[in-house]
């Protein structure tokens, strides 16, 4: 791996001039003249606003970014090896299959952050001397350093992470799947809530770990609770993974289109309530569900993306990280249902028309809608009292006549403009 030269050889940036070497970077990824791939190796960036903008491959090998607004900002397969993040903000930016090698994100803001494939294994650093600069260098292997950071919210599925220090940081609400954690140091991180789904945590620090509400699937708890993690709550084995319950729940599902095809004919609507249907997988997109009732049900990562829901039940139900992206849920009852971190990308949420020109409305009173994709979604009357969409991405949705009383609506990506 190349050395990284330490903060003495680093330039100091100004604002205007990271403005004009990043303004050439956009013209380069769109193809327009004038435009030069941002190659900004070993500089000093503390403090300088990058919010918003578009840093996709660009090297800044060594840099420092301690302080800095990176609000939303596109870093996706950037070289950011050896680089300093301390105390930065980067809440909403897009940093999948980044190479953060050895890099230190202490007390960094990284929530809602995508972090998919990203690479935060060791990395060399190369120290100059003291008094003789970089005519002697001292070699230093370094972990990467996520201690104090929020990662609240983030996606950081299959991501490198094994060895680095995350000392008391914050995973609440994190998709963690199939990301390598074996030998980080995760004393006292807060993981409540987090997709734990495939994650290889061998010889991993995990005293002190908060677990609760956390899915562990193949995760041994037994295991975790010895090493010294708090464990409550969880979401654990998928039980209907055994053929014969699968079969079961997907013979109910067909019953219930049958019902919906037939008008009532043919077959019977399915009642899902308290069931866990994990399971079922990406088997029900596209279906005709109108009126099913799943209240209290466990269906964590479920595909429902383009089926008919109107008039669902999904009162008290588990739909973290469920696809319902183009559902039709007018009328939909999801009061109390837990959707952190689902797609709700255009789906119909608005009210539900009945005979005799009545109509009701979609329900998500004290829902948690917390990161939850809900762009271009149609929300127009829906009833959001006392709901949690902190970080939720509202860019594009209609709200128009929407009950927000008390709803809690911190972080929340294009509420303004959507509201």
């Amino acid at each position: 791996m190349t050395a990284l030269q330490a903060s003495a050889a680093r330039r100091r940036l100004t604002q205007a001039e990271c403005d004009i070497l990043i303004a050439a970077h956009e013209r380069f990824l769109i193809g327009r003249p004038g435009g030069k791939r941002a190659s900004m190796r070993f500089a000093d960036l503390s403090g300088l606003n990058l919010s918003g903008r578009i840093l996709s491959d660009a090297d800044f090998t060594g840099s420092t970014f301690d302080e800095a607004a990176m609000i939303g900002a596109a870093l996706e397969r950037a070289v950011l090896f050896g680089c300093s993040f301390r105390r930065a903000n980067l809440s909403q930016a897009r940093l999948a299959r980044a190479d953060l090698r050895g890099a230190c994100l202490r007390g960094a803001n990284l929530s809602g952050a995508d972090l998919t494939r990203a690479d935060f294994r060791e990395g060399q650093i190369a120290i100059p001397h003291p008094r003789r600069g970089l005519d002697v260098l001292r070699h230093e292997r370094r972990s990467g350093e996520l201690d104090e950071v929020n990662l609240a919210g983030a996606t950081l599925e299959e991501t490198e992470l094994a060895g680095v220090s995350a000392h008391a940081a914050d995973f609440t609400d994190c998709s963690l799947k199939g990301a390598k954690l074996a030998g980080a140091n995760l004393k006292e991180a807060n993981l409540s809530g987090a997709i734990l789904d495939g994650v290889d945590i061998a010889g991993a620090n995990l005293q002190g770990v908060r677990l609760m509400g956390a899915v562990l699937i193949g995760v041994d708890i037994q295991t975790m609770k010895q090493a010294g993690a708090v464990v409550a709550g969880c979401v654990s084995a998928d039980p209907c993974s055994a053929q014969s319950s699968l079969q079961s729940l997907l013979a109910k599902a067909e019953a219930h289109q049958a019902w919906r095809r037939s008008g009532g004919v043919e077959g019977r609507p399915a009642n899902f309530d308290g069931e866990d249907l994990r399971g079922v997988g990406d088997r029900l997109r596209n279906g005709l569900f109108t009126a099913l009732s799943a209240k209290d049900a466990c269906l964590v990562g479920v595909d429902f993306s383009g089926a008919e829901l109107q008039g669902a039940n999904f009162q008290g139900a588990d739909l973290r990280m469920a696809n319902l992206a183009g559902a039709d849920l007018r009328g939909a009852r999801l009061n109390g249902a837990n959707l952190t971190k689902a797609d709700l990308s255009a789906a119909f949420l608005g009210p539900l028309p009945l005979p005799g020109g009545r109509e009701t409305p979609s329900q998500l009173r004290g829902a948690r809608l917390r990161y939850a994709r809900l762009r271009d979604a149609e929300l127009t009357g829906a009833m959001l009292e006392e709901s949690d969409m902190q970080g939720a991405d509202l860019t594009r949705a209609r709200l128009a006549g929407a009950a927000l009383r008390g709803a809690e609506i911190a972080g929340a990506v294009g509420f303004e403009l959507a509201a």
